[in-house]
């Protein structure tokens, strides 16, 4: 019984709000003013909508581009021939999704570059 009593007494998790949720609410909202805004005036309404697509606008162009969304930087071919090399350059292969060029130096000699050609699944 002291188990089922102290299950009672534990406070709920509290459940997640929908994103979408939001949004309909904020679009109802809007719905109700813009309806008001034209119910007065045609004008105003019309000058209510260019406002704020206007603001909408502005708004879009100010946030940040998340990181996410970029391409991850590919990372250094795991074979052991370049083990030790500083790399210099990598680059996509043409015609070939998913291969990468890249080009290291080897310690000691400053005038070689070696190649080497792998899939983006082969890197670490």
């Amino acid at each position: 019984m002291g188990r089922r009593k102290q299950a009672a007494e534990e406070p709920a998790e509290p459940e997640e709000r929908s994103v979408l949720a939001g949004a309909v609410v904020v679009v109802l909202l809007l719905a109700v003013v813009f309806g008001v805004l034209f119910a007065w005036s045609d004008a105003a309404g019309i000058l209510g909508v260019v406002a704020a697509c206007t603001v909408a606008v502005w708004w879009m162009a100010r946030r940040p581009v998340p990181d996410s969304s970029a391409t991850p930087p590919p990372q250094r071919p795991s074979c052991r021939e370049c083990r030790g090399h500083e790399l210099v350059d990598v680059t996509p292969l043409e015609g070939q999704e998913g291969m990468w060029i890249y080009k290291t130096a080897p310690p000691g000699r400053p005038n070689h570059t070696h190649i080497h050609l792998s899939n983006k699944e082969m890197t670490s």
